[in-house]
Order: structure tokens, then sequence, then C-alpha cells
């Protein structure tokens, strides 16, 4: 799967919704795989701000997505 730049809940949700279909899985297949809603999924999907990163996650390990967290090489490291 091509890296993908996830800036906000949307750039996420999309990513989301383009390998489901990618793997010609429907919201109802995967919710019945997943035990995750269909309306949950759809939120998600949309880009939800308010979804609950259990799920997030759940979803992005079920379909096979990795998630990586970057820091920029200028970060003072000693305020961190």
């Amino acid at each position: 799967m091509p890296k993908t730049l996830v800036s906000n809940a949307a750039t996420l949700g999309e990513a989301l919704r383009k390998r489901r279909k990618a793997m010609k899985i429907t919201q109802e297949v995967l919710s019945l795989q997943t035990g995750i809603s269909k309306p949950t999924i759809r939120s998600i999907e949309k880009g939800k701000e308010t979804a609950h990163l259990g799920l997030v996650l759940q979803l992005c390990n079920d379909l096979g997505v990795t998630l990586t967290f970057e820091t920029p090489d200028s970060v003072d490291r000693a305020g961190a």
C-alpha cells in the first residue's frame, strides 16, 4: 500500500475508505468482520473527529493499515 500523509481525521478516513474499497469489502461486510457498527465505520471514513481512537486503530489493523509516527528532524529534543 502506498504511503499517505495523514494530517487530520478526514485524510485518515479517506485513506481507510480507499483501502476498504481496494480490498473489495463493503461497509456491511467490514462491520460483520470487525464488530464495529456500519454507522461508526461510515463516520470514521467521513473523517468524524470525535471517533473513538481505539475503534479507529482497530479498523486500521483489520484493514492491514500501519500508522507511523514521525517527528521533524528539527525538533528540539532537549525540550521534550
